[in-house]
């Protein structure tokens, strides 16, 4: 009787223990099969609703609102916001002024030049014969989510990035990624550099091969549905517009002409979102990707609507019939992720890098205030004025991202006065059209600003790749595009209001409407998967997304 009643106990006692480890313990960590991280070139937040009746229910946009989680009001922490900040920003969870990358090109003070931010000069490109590829992810300061990832699984994972453009692909997939692949748009082929590889992998020149540039070009660029049903349907032909296909050249758009001569055309039409999502499901197939228990990442970046929001601004047909396009081409891409990895097997995040300001043309068609800031005409006034003054040239240096920079160099040489020049600078540009505010970021701390304001110019502050002088400009006065077109890298909320949804792998549908940093989007991911977040990561995770 009392062996029975130990039997008993010791059943028990097991039966309770094997309960309380699958109720609260697990022998894995789960995790997805694959990441897909989608960020679509200029896309202002409210391009998920100005066009959502216009949207198939299928399709991508829809589908991700209705089934996924979006954060409705995400904004970017910093300024300016470009898309190699927006980039970096996302992957990393950092800002300029801890990545590095303050914007898509600066002048370094160190090294006393322009830089491009993901040029690599040690570097050779393999794919072609021209000098596109000479690029890497070594600007880049801190780690991605790649690069976390890679290190959770002693770089099991596969991690690789694709834009057209090569600071999409290369930034987000970081430093330890397989590979980043771009666009060289002198010979309509994909290419990478030797910083990842020695040859083209044979799935990649395989299709190259396949010349879809060549077809894109020869379909020509229609309206997908007919142009009086647009929204914008009274924007076809306007002289504020870019004429990015010739003057006076509005739909449809001959293609065939620019073969011979250019492979760029192809990026300020929808066909180049076309491209990436070709290319994107090759890489997914050739690679294997999301085929095994060690998750992978792949960082997509559309980089068509930027050159046609900058051609022809958010109020064109050509935008809306992009996004109406894009919204196919993502349905099709998610069914394609649903047969290849698995419904709910991958988590997607969708995002932009940063939104657009109305061309000023546009606003003042509508009596709406707005104007254009001509960074050259500011740069050839300075340089006369201060050799008036100082009684040298070339005092100024560059004048970009929303910045001045001065020749500190030339100064120590000349034993200058900074402090004198820099005022001279201020005095000088408040008095040009469209400048708010201009101080020494020096002094920023004493200079009455709101404080989003404020922390988004320190948070794009980084000392060698910084300015010396910040410029403000009053809402909607754009940096250039004189002519036609519009631009972005401002604060406001245009520019810096951008979508993020999340959808599939654990995720739930809702919504947030609490105010969300881009920066929080990298420690979310590392979060759910369980990774140490990249290590310059200032965001915190979105909990509403994984509760």
């Amino acid at each position: 009787f009392g062996k029975s009643i130990f039997m008993h106990k010791s059943l028990f006692l097991f039966a309770t223990m094997f309960f309380f480890l699958n109720a609260f313990g697990q022998t894995t960590v789960q995790r997805p099969k694959l990441v897909v991280g989608i960020v679509v070139d200029q896309m202002r937040w409210d391009y998920l609703y100005r066009y959502y009746d216009r949207y198939e229910e299928n399709g991508g946009f829809k589908r991700l609102l209705n089934r996924g989680f979006a954060c409705e009001n995400t904004f970017i922490p910093y300024a300016p916001t470009v898309t190699a900040c927006g980039h970096a920003s996302i992957y990393t969870g950092s800002v300029p002024a801890i990545n590095g990358i303050t914007g898509n090109g600066w002048w370094d003070s160190q090294l006393n030049k322009s830089i491009y931010c993901t040029q690599d000069e040690t570097v050779k490109t393999i794919g072609s014969d021209t000098e596109q590829g000479k690029m890497s992810p070594r600007n880049l300061l801190t780690t991605t989510i790649g690069d976390e990832l890679k290190l959770a699984t002693n770089f099991k994972s596969k991690v690789f990035g694709i834009a057209l453009k090569d600071r999409g692909g290369i930034l987000p997939a970081g430093h330890s990624a397989n590979a980043a692949y771009w666009y060289d748009n002198k010979t309509g082929d994909w290419i990478s550099s030797d910083y990842y590889m020695s040859a083209l992998p044979k799935w990649v020149k395989d299709f190259n091969a396949k010349k879809l540039a060549d077809f894109y070009y020869n379909q020509g660029w229609s309206t997908l549905y007919p142009i009086s049903t647009y929204v914008q349907s009274t924007s076809d032909i306007k002289q504020y517009e870019n004429n990015t296909f010739g003057t006076g050249t509005h739909f449809p758009y001959d293609l065939k002409k620019y073969i011979s001569r250019s492979y760029s055309h192809i990026s300020a039409t929808p066909f180049g979102n076309s491209f990436t999502i070709e290319m994107a499901k090759a890489l997914l197939v050739a690679e294997q990707m999301g085929q095994d228990s060690i998750t992978d990442l792949l960082a997509i970046s559309f980089s068509s609507p930027d050159y046609i929001g900058h051609s022809f601004g958010p109020n064109s047909i050509e935008a809306e019939d992009g996004f109406l396009r894009l919204d196919k081409e993502l349905g099709s891409f998610l069914d394609f992720l649903d047969e290849k990895v698995g419904r709910n097997q991958y988590l997607l995040f969708f995002s932009s890098d940063h939104g657009a300001a109305h061309v000023p043309g546009f606003l003042k068609e509508n009596n709406i205030p707005a104007g254009n800031v001509s960074t050259q005409k500011i740069y050839d006034d300075l340089n006369a004025s201060l050799k008036e003054k100082f009684g040298t040239d070339n005092l100024v240096v560059d004048v970009s991202n929303y910045q001045v920079f001065i020749n500190h160099q030339l100064i120590s040489t000349l034993k200058l006065d900074a402090h004198q020049i820099n005022n001279s600078i201020i005095n000088s540009v408040l008095k040009q059209p469209g400048i708010s505010r201009a101080f020494a970021l020096a002094e920023l701390e004493k200079i009455p600003l709101p404080e989003p304001i404020k922390t988004r110019i320190i948070n794009g502050y980084y000392p060698s790749r910084s300015g010396d002088i910040q410029l403000i400009y009053l809402p909607q006065w754009l940096d250039n595009f004189e002519t036609g077109g519009t631009t972005h890298g401002l604060w406001n909320a245009y520019d810096a209001h951008i979508p993020l949804v999340w959808y599939g792998w654990n995720i739930k549908p809702g919504k947030s409407y609490r105010e969300i940093q881009m920066t929080d989007i990298a420690p979310t991911i590392s979060a759910m998967l369980k990774i140490q977040m990249p290590n310059g990561n200032i965001g915190k995770v979105i909990e509403e997304v994984i509760q």
